[in-house]
This record gives structure tokens, sequence and C-alpha cells, in this order.
């Protein structure tokens, strides 16, 4: 980062006008340059004693000249030019002090989290994407045309309205109350608060008038099927033809109606979809358990837990062989990622956590977890913090930008940085609220490379500078899904508990290639 691009961003903070992403840009260029720390303090004292003299000030009168105004802006400026060198000379003696930047607690506070899109994927089976690979279960829709290649999706729009879409189909949802159908079988149920949803195809549009009815386009025609109530058929420069139930009709690219006989049951409806969904989780969940054999049985394991309830409610069994059960703090037991009952651990509740102990020394490791966030309202959120944060103890957790970071503490130095954290790019947003992913952060300790994987793909990769490097790694007490120091002599603590839910935890005394971690995600996604 260019030293005026660090200007601009203590300027951006002090202004209030900071990101959130640019602040978090800023923190880490401040823990890492000593230049940029001094930069801050100057400009931050400069701020603090500019707004006293300002306040200081007599009101200015309701008339004011031009003239005046820039007496004034030339009075501001010898008296920021004053004050500038009063700071200079109490620098040193405030930065001997060890003051530390504070991060501004109302900074974005009136911020709203956003999303985009119209229509989340509630459920999909055997689904095939042409250009969106990693759309799956609980997505929001992307704003743009999608191409489902094969299997059968089930659409929730934000108006209420239902589709199954069968593949092949071409489609876009252009709004909560309209969606262009280039080609496919989609039928469509819509509620009494959506009446007037409208099904736009090359040939001409289906208006809703409260109904289920289904449309079958192609190149050269669009069929339409009223299952239930009534539509309208509006083709450009043709009079408006309404359907009733039971009615079908085929409209050709030549603008000529042929009629239909209907066939109801040769469109999918959602409970051969929910049937169809039920037996693949079955089949892939039985895949899932025995690839776990497999796992286990890796020497390499370090830790290994599967939320599930196994007839202790505060134990979690090791099942790496290395002995080093868990203790459940405040037990709160949700279904897992497979749908199974009691079967993961939700930490959303303050205090909530899971306590183990690994001793000894380490080198390079692998963090895995299937993890589902329900929101990042904490400024840290853990997925594995060691207590206390001692030398060369690691900490994986989420920031609240939807960040996942990684650092190893290879310093207790007081005059430079003591860990250099390595941050994802953005992997969660609110649109992903609910959603089960597979973390994963590779630490090799003979490179100095941190690898932070989303769902079997590589997110980002960084080396750690030489001074931060480390020789050995090591746990000793630590927390899953919380964060404790048992040092504090007082009652509060941080909230840095992780607000969702962990139903598989690894730790592997390795570091994973990226063709091991694509593996485990593939065999364990739901």
């Amino acid at each position: 980062m260019t030293p005026i691009q660090v200007e601009q961003l203590i300027d951006d903070l002090l202004d209030q006008s900071i990101t959130e992403a640019d602040f978090i840009r800023l923190e880490a260029e401040l823990q890492l340059n000593p230049d940029a720390r001094q930069v801050y303090y100057e400009r931050l004292k400069l701020h603090n004693a500019l707004e006293v003299e300002v306040k200081a000030l007599p009101a200015p009168p309701r008339a004011v000249t031009a003239s005046t105004r820039h007496a004034q802006a030339r009075w501001l400026l010898r008296a920021a030019a004053a004050i500038l060198l009063l700071v200079t000379g109490i620098l040193g003696w405030w930065i001997g002090q060890g003051a530390q930047p504070a991060r501004p607690t109302d900074v974005l506070s009136d911020a709203e989290p956003l999303a985009s899109g119209y229509a989340v994927v509630a459920e999909q089976s055997a689904a095939v994407w042409e250009n969106q690979p990693a759309l799956s279960r609980g997505d929001i829709l992307p704003q743009e045309p999608v191409k489902l290649k094969s299997g059968l999706v089930k659409l929730d729009l934000f108006s209420g309205v239902t589709l199954i879409v069968e593949g092949e189909a071409e489609f876009e949802v252009l709004s909560p109350m309209e969606v262009f159908v280039r080609a496919g079988r989609v039928r469509a149920l819509v509620p009494e608060p959506a009446i007037g949803f409208r099904v736009r195809t090359a040939t001409g549009d289906v208006v809703d008038l409260g109904t289920e009815f289904a449309v079958d386009v192609t190149a050269d025609h669009a069929d339409l099927h009223v299952l239930k109530g009534e539509i309208e058929w509006h083709a450009e420069a043709k009079p408006v033809k309404r359907l009733k139930r039971g009615q079908s009709m085929r409209w050709t690219a030549q603008g000529e109606s042929i009629t239909l006989d209907q066939r109801p049951d040769s469109f999918l409806g959602d409970d051969e979809l929910q049937r169809r969904w039920a037996e693949e989780r079955v089949s892939r969940r039985e895949s899932w358990l025995r690839r776990t054999d497999q796992i286990r049985a890796d020497p390499r394991l370090l830790v290994y837990y599967q939320m599930g309830h196994d007839g202790q409610a505060d134990r979690l069994t090791d099942l790496s062989g290395s002995g080093h059960h868990g203790t459940v703090v405040r037990e709160h037991r949700v279904p897992d990622r497979w749908g199974q009952p009691s079967s993961a651990l939700d930490f959303s509740a303050p205090g909530t956590g899971t306590r183990l102990y690994v001793a000894g020394e380490h080198g390079s490791l692998t963090f895995m977890c299937w993890v589902r966030i329900d929101s990042l309202d904490r400024r840290h959120n853990s997925l594995f913090l060691t207590d206390g944060y001692d030398l060369n103890e690691a900490h994986w957790q989420l920031l609240d930008d939807g960040r996942l970071t990684f650092s190893v503490k290879a310093s207790e130095s007081k005059d430079g940085p003591r860990k250099q954290a390595i941050h994802s790019q953005v992997i969660w947003t609110p649109s992903m609220s609910g959603n089960w992913l597979q973390l994963a952060t590779v630490f090799d300790i003979d490179t100095g490379m941190v690898t932070h994987y989303v769902n079997g793909r590589v997110n980002h990769s960084e080396r750690i500078v030489e001074s931060l490097r480390v020789a050995k790694v090591q746990i000793g007490a630590a927390s899953i899904g919380n964060w404790n120091d048992p040092t504090r002599q007082s009652a509060r603590f941080p909230v840095r508990n992780l607000n969702g839910a962990i139903d598989e935890f690894a730790i592997f005394s390795a570091a994973l290639t990226a063709d091991e971690v694509r593996e485990l995600y593939e065999a364990g996604k739901p």
C-alpha cells in the first residue's frame, strides 16, 4: 500500500466515511508498517486538535462573503500548521507510551448489510449448472441468465412464487414478479399476494391471474398448461387470450394458436423433487460415512470430531484415535448438513463452545470444518482459537466483513508486529446465511504459505514474511466456536463465539494438497 493510499484511508477513518473493507485493510497495514502507524498518530492528533480549535471559533455571521471565507480558510491553514508543529513535538513521547489506534465504534454503525438477487435455490436434485458450477441449495440465484443443463431445481422467489425448473433450461429471474424463459420446462405456483406474476418468452408473456401453470418453451413454440386458476397470454400485436384450468395451448413462433391435450403429470412437482432430494441425501450421507472411515485411518489426522450425540451430552469423542476428546460447554444441538437431528453443535449463545487440549509441538497444519454461518455480528467469530494466544499458537476465525483469517503468533515484541494475519477474500455475505460451507486453511510451515479454501476451491494463498515465520506451532488448551482467556480476572469477556453451527471438524498435522482438500469436499457435500 502506497503512503498516499494510507493517508487517504486514515482521513476516511477520521471523517467516519471509511468502508468496513477499507478499515480492515488499514488495520492490517497499521499492524505491519511502523511508518503507517506514525502517520496515523500524526493525523489523529491533528484531527483532534483542529476539532478543538474549530469548536472554539465564534459562530459565523449569517452572511459570509467570499473574501471572508478565504480569510477563514487561510487562518485555518495557519492554525493547522501550528498544531502540526505541536503534534510532532509530542509524537515521540506519545508513541513511547505504547498507544495503539482504537477501532472507532461508530463507523458504519448505521449501515445495513446488503444482498443481491430475487430468488433462492430452495431444493435441487442431480442439478448440473453450466455457468454456475458452485450454485447449491440455499444460494441466492445470480442476477443474470443461467443454464440448467440437467436435473431438477426448486426456486423460491421473494414474491412467494415457487418455480420448478427441469433441465435442460435457460432462464433469468428479472424481478420477484417476472422471469424470462428462453428454453425449458417450468412449473409455477403463484400465491394470492403474487397475482400478476409474469413469465416472459420470445413469443409472448404469461400473466398470472392466481393460478398454478406450466410452460414448455422451445425456439419454435411455447406450450402453456393451466393446472389451476387462470392465466392470460399476451403476444405482440395479437388479442389477449385467457386460459382456464384444464386448458392448454401451443403458441408458435409464427403467431399461431394450437389447442393441446393437457397432461398434468408430464410436469414434475414439488413432491417429486422432495422425494428425489431425500433419496440423494441418504445416498450421499452413506457415501460420506464410508469416506470417514478412510479419514480416521489417515496417520496425519490429529483431531477429528463429528458433532453428533454419542451418548454423552457434554463430550465429543476424538475419532482420530489421538485421545483429544472435547468438552461441550452449554450444549445446544441442531440438525447437521444432512438434516440429521441433534448432529451439529450450535455456538450462537455467548459462553458456548467445545474445549480441548492438544499437547506437543507441530509443524504444518490443516484445519477443516463444515460450518453453517447465520450471521457475523461480532468483530471476530471463532472457528478455532487457542487460549490467550501465546507464542507459536494459531488462531483460525472469521471477521465481521466475511473474510476467513489465520495467524500464528511469532513474536512477543512490543515494538513491532507479533503476527501476520492472512485474510481470505470475502467468503460469506448475508445472503448466504444458514447455508453449509466447507472451510479449510492449510499452513505449510516449510514454505510459510497459508492457503484458504472454500467448498474445496482455493480462495486465497499468501506467504508469511520471513520475520514472522515460526519453526513450530503449539496448540495446548483451545476452543472450537469460541475463545477463552483463562488468565483474565474480570467476569467480563469479549464475545467471539460463532453465530452458527459446526457438524464436522478436523485438524491434520500436515499441509494437505489442493486435490486432497477438494476430495474431502466432494465426499462430504450434502
